[in-house]
């Protein structure tokens, strides 16, 4: 169970971040006291994986470009505004599988494309595609939300969504013609995944921190007695457990209802505010 406090300080997304910061110091150290050629055996590549490197389809996104940290700072910044939205909504184990799955599924996708013509097959390294698969969960789960963006220093903003919508054609405009050194089928594969995980993947799961749907066993009811205009009455006191249920069989089912024939990212507001006191509910409970 998630706890009813989010600390962002000690969240999986911080740890993520830091793991790539201290392998991107190892690996400008080992390049420049060592000489060692780090990205030839974990930067991802079409040769790599000929010899069976499949290693290469994770450790790629261990890797920056250097000596500046201008590539791992992008990563990290996207990872954090992005990553600890979708860990503190669906949970760490779900927000490290969309991270990690879409790292695998957008370096599969731009090996995929370096045997088009005119695509290079150079080795890709950074952790972008699992970055681009936080970016569309959080579009898919906060669509109405705004994104604050600099150009040339200035910030524009606009819907999330909307953002959306530009980073996936300009990805499909770079898988098919590409430019600038950018793999962006990769940065496509990690946006097509977080979507479809968002849309199709979580849409049967019923959250963990709410109880079964079978109906409970009977509960002794508790009754108390009190003196009310001269005359002793006893009154019904239904148990806070009994309580509970009727909240979540008439508010929280038909929710999950609606996320099972359509998705989370149909809910409203609302009915997240009531999902949320939902869990909060089952937190105090625990």
């Amino acid at each position: 169970m998630r706890d009813q406090y989010f600390d962002v300080r000690y969240s999986l997304t911080v740890k993520v971040i830091i793991t790539l910061v201290i392998a991107f110091v190892l690996q400008q150290v080992a390049i420049l006291y060592f000489h060692f050629n780090v990205d030839h055996f974990l930067g991802l590549s079409r040769a790599g994986l000929a010899k069976g490197w499949a290693w290469q389809l994770l450790s790629y996104s261990l890797l920056h470009s250097g000596p500046w940290p201008w590539h791992l700072l992008g990563n990290c910044l996207a990872i954090y505004f992005f990553g600890r939205s979708i860990e503190e909504s669906l949970g760490p184990r779900r927000f490290l599988l969309i991270f990690l799955t879409g790292i695998v599924v957008g370096g599969a996708l731009q090996v995929v494309t370096s045997f088009f013509p005119e695509h290079f097959d150079s080795r890709i390294i950074g952790a972008s595609a699992g970055a681009m698969a936080l970016f569309s969960a959080y579009a898919s789960l906060f669509p109405g939300r705004d994104f604050t963006v600099f150009i040339y220093f200035l910030p524009v903003t606009v819907r999330v969504q909307v953002a959306f919508v530009f980073v996936l054609l300009l990805s499909i405009f770079g898988t098919l013609i590409p430019f600038g050194g950018i793999a962006h089928a990769a940065h496509l594969g990690g946006l097509l995944y977080g979507l479809y995980q968002i849309r199709y993947g979580f849409q049967l799961t019923r959250p963990s921190w709410l109880p079964s749907r079978t109906k409970p066993a009977p509960r002794p009811t508790a009754y108390v007695t009190a003196r009310k205009a001269g005359s002793w009455k006893s009154q019904k006191v239904l148990p806070a457990e009994e309580i509970q249920e009727d909240f979540i069989s008439k508010e929280v089912d038909p929710i999950l209802d609606k996320i099972s024939a359509h998705g989370i990212h149909s809910l409203t507001d609302q009915e997240r505010e009531i999902l949320d006191k939902a869990r909060k509910k089952m937190g105090k409970k625990q």
